[in-house]
């Protein structure tokens, strides 16, 4: 089962942002808009990691640390704090309440991803994998592993970057010659039909059992992993 983070943010708009990010690094979702809920959501069922805003309705993220570390079921779960306040003050306050680490608003998604790699990495290092998630496939790079619809499906190398590289960017359309250089290396001479020849490998494999075909071709343009029916 995928990792389940839990987000207590008050703001849509982030909060939005902060699930598509998530979801996209293979993690479940719950969602919680002030102190009370996000306590509540912590006991239905326990997160792998919380993502917890300082500035919250009814109770102060500071203060919702402080009780998620005294709960049997989230006393060692990684919590990340978010928030405007960037004095280093606040920061040490945020740590002192059982906060992992401690990421100051505006804040990069690639900052955000990173410092939570890190942080599960350092809690839970005999469990943590990076994963990436794109509708029913799901790619685990420290294993190189991928299933989709949860059946294991067995690619060759090269086929597994191609498919990496498309999972991380998702809905990007990239060019043969941009795929040839990120997935090939610049340093490689490899005609650019080659491409072609390996996408067709990857289609077969990924859509053996009759599945939704997810790599759009793009006319004079290249290919994208994207939900769109292919042209």
């Amino acid at each position: 089962m995928k990792p389940l983070a839990l987000v207590v943010e008050d703001e849509a708009a982030l909060t939005t942002l902060l699930r598509y990010n998530l979801e996209k690094e293979g993690f479940r979702v719950n969602e919680a808009a002030d102190g009370e809920e996000a306590l509540l959501k912590a006991k239905e069922e326990t997160p792998d990691l919380i993502l917890l805003d300082w500035m919250l309705p009814l109770i102060s993220g500071i203060e919702v640390c402080r009780q998620l570390r005294r709960l049997p079921e989230t006393k060692d779960t990684p919590i990340i704090m978010l928030t405007a306040r960037g004095e280093e003050s606040d920061k040490v306050r945020g740590l002192d309440s059982g906060a992992d680490d401690y990421v100051t608003k505006p804040f990069s998604p690639a900052e955000l991803v990173a410092r939570i790699r890190a942080v599960l990495r350092r809690s839970k290092p005999e469990t943590f994998t990076e994963m990436l998630a794109f509708e029913d496939i799901n790619m685990d790079l420290s294993a190189y592993k991928v299933y989709r619809s949860g059946r294991e499906v067995h690619l060759g190398p090269t086929e597994f970057k191609l498919l990496r590289h498309l999972m991380q960017n998702p809905g990007r359309v990239f060019s043969r010659e941009q795929l040839l250089d990120s997935v090939w290396g610049h340093d490689v001479y490899v005609e650019p039909r080659t491409v072609d020849v390996h996408i067709r490998r990857l289609r077969k494999v990924l859509n053996e059992k009759g599945e939704k075909d997810l790599i759009r071709t793009v006319r004079s343009a290249g290919y994208s992993l994207d939900r769109s029916s292919p042209e």
